[in-house]
C-alpha cells in the first residue's frame, strides 16, 4: 500500500481546492464524499433500504436520493442519523478501502470531511489539515451552498473543533489567502511527500 495522506478540515476551509491541486500533480484522489455518493446510487441496496425508512419522498422523480431532504430529516433526528450512519458507514469504508488498494501514483490523498470524527484516520500515515478562522469558514460556506448562517454553524458544530483538528495533524495548511499562495504550499508538501513515499 502506498503512503496515504488523510486531508481534512472544516466545512468551507477549502479541501477540495488543495484535493485538486494534488490531483493535477498526477496523485490519486479518494474522497469520502465521492465513496459516500457511490454506494447510495439508484441501484444499490443502501439505496432502497433508505427508500423503506424515509418513506419514497427522499427519492428524487429521477429515482435518487434527494440528499438536501435527507440531510434535514437527520439533523432534525438524532436516532435517524445513528440509524443513517450504521448503515453507511461500513459500505462506505469499503469502498474507500478499494479506491486506496487501486492507486498506483507515489502516494495517495484520502480526501475526508469527518475523517478525525470517525475511525477513518486510521487509514492515513499522515494527516494534512486545511485550517481557516471560524469567521470565513462561516463566509465562504453561506456564499458557496446558500445557507443560513444558523445551518452552517450547526455543521461546524457536529465537527471536531478547530483546536481538535490542529492538535491531531502532523501538516496544517493555512487557507486564508490567494490560490496561488495554496498552490505554493501544496506544491512543497508535495515535494515532501513524494521524499517520504520512497523511504
Amino acid at each position: 500500500m502506498t503512503l496515504i495522506i488523510g486531508l481534512t478540515g472544516g466545512i468551507g476551509s477549502g479541501k477540495t481546492a488543495v484535493s485538486d491541486h494534488f490531483g493535477s500533480l498526477g496523485i490519486t484522489i479518494v474522497d469520502a464524499d465521492i465513496a459516500s455518493r457511490v454506494v447510495v446510487e439508484k441501484g444499490k441496496p443502501a439505496l432502497d433500504a433508505i427508500a423503506k425508512k424515509f418513506g419514497p419522498d427522499i427519492l428524487t422523480s429521477a429515482g435518487e436520493l434527494n440528499r438536501p431532504l435527507l440531510r434535514e430529516k437527520i439533523f432534525a433526528n438524532p436516532d435517524d442519523k445513528l440509524w443513517l450512519e450504521q448503515l453507511l458507514h461500513p459500505l462506505i469504508g469499503e469502498e474507500i478501502r478499494q479506491q486506496l488498494e487501486n492507486s498506483s501514483s507515489p502516494y495517495t490523498v484520502f480526501v475526508s470531511p469527518l475523517l478525525l470524527e470517525t475511525e477513518q484516520h486510521k487509514l492515513a500515515n499522515r494527516i494534512l489539515l486545511v485550517d481557516v478562522a471560524e469567521e470565513l469558514q462561516l463566509q465562504r460556506t453561506m456564499a458557496r451552498d446558500n445557507n443560513s448562517q444558523e445551518q452552517v454553524k450547526a455543521i461546524m458544530a457536529s465537527q471536531a473543533s478547530r483546536h481538535t483538528r490542529r492538535e491531531m495533524a502532523d501538516d496544517i495548511v493555512i487557507n486564508d489567502s490567494t490560490l496561488e499562495a495554496l498552490h505554493s504550499k501544496i506544491e512543497d508538501l508535495h515535494q515532501q511527500y513524494l521524499t517520504l513515499a520512497k523511504n
